[in-house]
C-alpha cells in the first residue's frame, strides 16, 4: 500500500510538472479584444531552459492587426521587419545584456489597431536561446508549441473607437445626455432624505422589538 501511495504521488507530481512546462510558452495579452479598437499588446516570454532567452521574434498577421508602436525595454533593442509597401510585418527583440534566465520572464509592449473584420489574431513567435537553439511557437491550438491567439469580438453596433483605444457606444435614440448631470444632481440631493427615512424606520423597528421583549419578560 505504501509503494502504491508513493507511486501515485510521483505520478501526480510529474503530471503537474509536465502541465506547468507545457503552459510556459510565449503568449500575447490580452486574450480578447474588439474589432476596430486600438489595443496595447504585451508579448509575455518565459524561459523554459537552463540557459537564457536572448532573442524573441513575433510576426504580425496584417489581415487581422496593424502594429505601429513599440515601447522601449531596458536591456533589449528591437528591429522591425517591413514589406515592400513599408507596412510593419514583425518585430525582433534582441538582448543587449544577459537576457532572460530560467527563472525569469519578460513582457514586450506594442500598440496597434485591430482590423474591422478580424475574428482572431494568430501571433507566430520564435524564441532563441543563448546556445542558438530556436523554439518556434507557431502550431495550432493543442499542439506541443502553439501560437498565441487573441480572440476578436465584434464591435458593438454604432460603436466608435478613438486613437487611444477607447470604444464608445452610440447614444440611444431619444436619449438626452444634457439631462444626465441634472438627474445625477437630483438623485444626490435626495440621498440625505432617503438615509434619514431609512434610519427612522430602523429606529422604530428597534423600539418595537425592545418593547416586545420587555412585555415578554414580564
Amino acid at each position: 500500500m505504501k509503494k502504491a501511495h508513493v507511486l501515485l504521488v510521483l505520478c501526480l507530481f510529474f503530471t503537474l510538472l509536465g502541465g506547468g512546462i507545457a503552459s510556459a510558452h510565449v503568449t500575447v495579452q490580452p486574450p480578447e479584444t474588439t474589432q476596430g479598437s486600438y489595443e496595447k499588446f504585451a508579448v509575455r516570454v518565459p524561459s523554459e531552459k537552463d540557459i537564457p532567452t536572448v532573442k524573441v521574434e513575433v510576426k504580425f498577421p496584417l489581415d487581422s492587426v496593424t502594429i505601429s508602436r513599440f515601447e522601449p525595454k531596458a536591456g533589449w533593442k528591437y528591429e522591425l521587419a517591413k514589406d515592400a509597401s513599408g507596412k510593419i510585418t514583425g518585430v525582433t527583440w534582441t538582448a543587449t545584456g544577459d537576457g532572460l534566465s530560467a527563472t525569469e520572464f519578460g513582457e514586450f509592449y506594442m500598440q496597434g489597431k485591430v482590423a474591422d473584420t478580424a475574428t482572431s489574431i494568430t501571433w507566430k513567435a520564435y524564441q532563441t536561446y543563448k546556445d542558438g537553439s530556436v523554439v518556434e511557437w507557431v502550431g495550432a491550438q493543442g499542439a506541443d508549441k502553439p501560437a498565441s491567439v487573441t480572440k476578436v469580438n465584434p464591435k458593438p453596433a454604432g460603436a466608435t473607437a478613438d486613437s487611444h483605444g477607447n470604444t464608445a457606444a452610440a447614444p440611444a435614440a431619444g436619449h438626452d445626455k444634457a439631462s444626465e448631470p441634472a438627474a445625477a444632481g437630483a438623485a444626490a440631493s435626495q440621498a440625505p432624505l432617503y438615509l434619514s427615512i431609512a434610519a427612522l424606520v430602523l429606529g422604530l423597528i428597534s423600539l418595537i422589538i425592545s418593547i416586545t421583549k420587555r412585555k415578554a419578560a414580564r
